[in-house]
Formats: C-alpha cells, structure tokens, sequence
C-alpha cells in the first residue's frame, strides 16, 4: 500500500483531529496512574522493598512480552476495514497470543525461567521464587492486552477513540477497587498482589474494548472495494517487522542501566535517571498516538495532519523546558510531588534539560512510523531501530568514559542522540520513496509519451 492511495482527497478540519486525539493522549497519560495505584498499594506491605522488588523485576520481563501483544493494535487499526481483513487479523492475534502463553508457561514454569531471572536478570536466592511467582499472574495480563488491542485498532480506526478512555477509566477504578479490598483485608503480602490487581485492570479494560469493538466489526462491510488485504500472510509482513523493531527497542533501557552503574556514583546516576525518564514517559504519553492520525488521516489531507503534529509535538519539549528550568519542576513536581530532594534532585533536574532533544524527537519518529505503516514499509522500522541501538550506545561509552562523574543525565543524552539518530534514518527512508515516486512517475509519462509518437509515427 502506498500514501498515494486511490482514497478520495478531503480536507479535514483541526477539529475532527482535536476531538480523534484527545481520548487517545488522555488514556495514554492515564495508563502511569495505574502504576501508581499498584505500587501504593504494595508499598503498605509488610516488607515493602521485597514485594515491590520482586514484581518490578517480574514487570521487566512482562514489558518484553506485552511489546508482541500492543504491536497488534497498530497492526489492526492500519489493516482492517472489513470482515475478510478482521477475520484474518483475528487468526493472527489468536496465533501470536498462544506463542506468547507458550513461551510464558515455559519461562514459569521450567529451570528455563529460574535461569533466565538468577543468571541474565541477576535476580537473588531470596527473591527468585516471589519474582517466578509475581510473573505467573502477569503473563495472564499479556493475554488480556493482546484481546484489548486488537479490538482497540477496530475502535481506533472507526473513529470512536473515546472508548479508549471509558475502558482505561473504568480499569482504574476497578483497580481501586480491588486495592481498596486488598489494604482493608491487610492481604498485601507478596508482589503477585500487585499483578493481581493489574490482571483484574486489565481483563476490565479488554472487556469494554471488545464489547464496543464487536459492535463496530459488525457494521463493517463484507468486502471492502480495493482494499487490498485478503492473506493472512499479508498481516504478518506487516506486523512481524514492528515485532523485531519493539524487540530491538527493548535492548536500549536496560544497556543504559548498565553503563550507568560503571559511573562514579552509580546509585545516584541510575536512580536519577529512572526518576527523569518517568517524567519524560508521562509527557511523551500526549503525542504516543501520532501514528494514528497519520494512519486514519494522512491521506486524506497531508496538509492539516501535518500542521497539527506540529502543534501538539511541541507541547512535551515546552513542559519539559518549564519543569528543568523553573521552581515549578524543582519544588512543585520532583520535590513535593514524586519525594526527591538534595543530590538526587539536583542530578534529576539536570538530567530532565538533556531530555529535552528526546522529547522534539519523540513524535516526528512516530509521525514517520505512521507513514512507513500506511505504505507497508515497517521493515525500515527494524534499521531505524538498529541505527537507535547503535547510536544510544556509542554515546554511552564515549560518555560514560570522558564523564564518569556525569551522572545520569548520560543516559538522557544518549537516549536523545540514538532518537536523534533513528529520526534521521526514517526521514532520509521517506525522502528515497518519495525520490523514487517522482522517478517512476515522470519515466511513466515519458514512456507513455514515447509509445504515442512511436503509434503516431
């Protein structure tokens, strides 16, 4: 498929985007409150540096599943539009979420996964057997995301995005719920309390999605005319670039993590860094949806989609600049609001200003993303990824060696210069299609040209 699709060009107004994007910026930024109410919840336990230890150890591995599980969202929203499309994205969601299980079960229950937490993730005697544990009920929660998901794309593409913030919504409140119940009955006790909690969340919120996402893919048509998806083959060229792309980007967090721990004071560079990251995730969470305004509006007016990114991709860098060089970041959020104070809210704000390159970058690589989806060209998403890695980890050795002092804004700058990097990789990607576009284009003319003087002649 290709941006210059047959689709009928017209003009879309600033609002239908405003009103497109706004429930999906809001379930965004909604999502970090549902960790929120998590790790309160554990932090009441008993022995709380155990409990929340061993679910966030648990939650690592999680993160690397549930990555498989989310792709399938942009997947559907960008493939599907009508029965035969939703049909054979459906197999495929079923296919993906019974490897994961697969794969899941064998990490829980095999020497494979005590191996895979003891030796690579580091995990010790005592905390091993919580953490297996904790991950028992999160890998149910995959399972869930991945049902979630693949209606949520049906629902994203009809337009009808605020039901993405009814099904977080009432996924927060059910969580409250139930962590109400577990702090009253004093059952906080171990980390797969707080999976638990996450897995009731989540079963929630894939409820909603598919109870609204089945009334929408029932109004779809049979056979949409000239969509050209009718293979199951066909989703999974689409998807299983964008797999190994998240599977790549995965590598980037923990490497930082451990350059960070050859600095001179590695507690305070890591735990700076993991404060400031936090703040940057909550900002970025805005413009997480960029790619599909793209995927749901580009062709049909490039013009506006591209002035309205503009716009909203400013916002996370102007919030950003306001909370590093400001009283309101240094007494209003880091001091009284997350609880840092003396060195490490010294080393945080600093580490917040060298972010502020991420946050530019952060929504034009998810706008080219979009792009690259409706053109079906995600394989290029798998080298932008790679030349992410790359530059993210030169960076970090060539600064971690001239700074060792530097403390963690090393790795904010580093993570800048390898989204730097991934953005001038999809832009100069973009920029050769749209070169070999006008190539082919103006060789089409010429030929056809040519064939009518020779007919003439």
């Amino acid at each position: 498929m290709s941006d210059q699709s047959s689709e009928t060009k017209q003009s879309v107004n600033f609002k239908t985007l405003l009103f497109f994007f706004i429930p999906l910026g809001f379930s965004a930024s909604l999502v970090t409150i549902s960790h929120v109410i998590i790790n309160s919840t554990l932090a009441r336990a008993p022995n709380p540096a155990v409990v929340i230890a061993s679910y966030s150890i648990a939650m690592s591995l999680f993160g690397i599943m549930e990555r498989c599980a989310v792709i399938l969202r942009q997947t559907c929203s960008t493939l599907v539009r009508d029965q035969i499309s939703y049909r054979l994205m459906r197999n495929v969601t079923v296919y993906v979420l019974t490897a994961i299980l697969f794969l899941s079960l064998v990490i829980a229950y095999s020497p494979i996964g005590r191996s895979f937490f003891s030796i690579l993730l580091g995990v010790s005697d005592e905390m091993l057997q919580p953490t297996i544990e904790a991950y028992r009920v999160l890998m149910f929660v995959t399972i869930f995301s991945g049902i979630r998901c693949l209606y949520q794309g049906v629902i994203i593409s009809n337009l009808k995005t605020k039901w993405l913030t009814i099904g977080m919504m009432v996924r927060l409140a059910f969580m409250s719920f139930i962590a109400w119940i577990v702090l009253a009955n004093d059952w906080v006790n171990h980390g797969y309390v707080g999976a638990y909690i996450f897995l009731a969340g989540m079963a929630v919120e894939a409820l909603v999605s598919s109870l609204e996402g089945r009334i929408i893919v029932k109004e779809l048509p049979p056979k949409k005319e000239k969509h050209p998806i009718f293979q199951q083959s066909q989703i999974f060229r689409f998807y299983n670039p964008l797999l190994i792309a998240s599977l790549i980007a995965v590598s980037i967090p923990p490497t930082i993590n451990a350059v960070l721990g050859w600095s001179t004071k590695a507690e305070i560079a890591i735990a700076s860094f993991a404060v400031a990251i936090s703040v940057v995730h909550l900002l970025n969470s805005i413009t997480s949806y960029i790619h599909q305004i793209v995927i749901n509006f580009y062709k049909k007016d490039k013009k506006q989609v591209l002035h309205f990114t503009i716009i909203v991709s400013l916002l996370p860098s102007i919030l950003l600049t306001v909370l590093s060089y400001t009283p309101i970041g240094t007494w209003g959020g880091l001091e009284n609001i997350i609880g840092v104070s003396d060195e490490l809210l010294d080393q945080s704000i600093l580490t917040l200003r060298f972010f502020v390159i991420f946050t530019l970058c952060f929504p034009w690589v998810d706008f080219c993303n979009g792009i690259l989806m409706i053109r079906s060209q995600t394989k290029v998403m798998s080298f932008s990824q790679i030349g992410n890695v790359i530059a993210t980890v030169a960076a970090l050795l060539i600064l971690i060696y001239t700074v060792p002092n530097g403390g963690g804004f090393i790795g904010a700058l580093a993570q800048s210069i390898g989204f730097l990097m991934e953005l001038i990789i999809l832009l100069y990607f973009l920029n050769m299609k749209g070169k070999n576009a006008a190539i082919s284009l103006w060789l089409k003319n010429n030929i056809r040209r040519g064939g009518y003087r020779m007919i003439k002649g």
